[in-house]
């Protein structure tokens, strides 16, 4: 239990704890994906973007973002765990 997530006091968070991720493999193939981390069961996968939008991985990773705030419900507080700059940097903007 030595990892981030319970430095910053996750494994005790009551919610939601969900992680997400996006990839741009190729040229084009770009993917987006979270998996709910107290039910591991519960993970969506979706294939986004196009070729023609670039390579940048902010697409897909907020794409994961998405994917994890439809799957969960809106009365449990959600801690989500990603590794995307842009994205944590666009969403505390809007809490502002």
């Amino acid at each position: 239990m030595g990892t981030e997530i319970d430095r910053f006091g996750g494994y005790s968070f009551r919610g939601t704890v969900t992680a997400g991720d996006g990839s741009n493999q190729k040229e084009g193939e770009m993917g987006a994906g979270y998996m709910n981390l107290w039910k591991q069961r519960k993970r969506q996968q979706r294939k986004v973007g196009r070729e023609e939008e670039g390579s940048s991985s902010n697409h897909p990773e907020l794409a994961a973002f998405v994917l994890a705030l439809c799957g969960t419900a809106v009365t449990n507080p959600m801690l989500y765990l990603c590794d995307n700059q842009a994205l944590l940097k666009n969403f505390k903007k809007m809490g502002r």
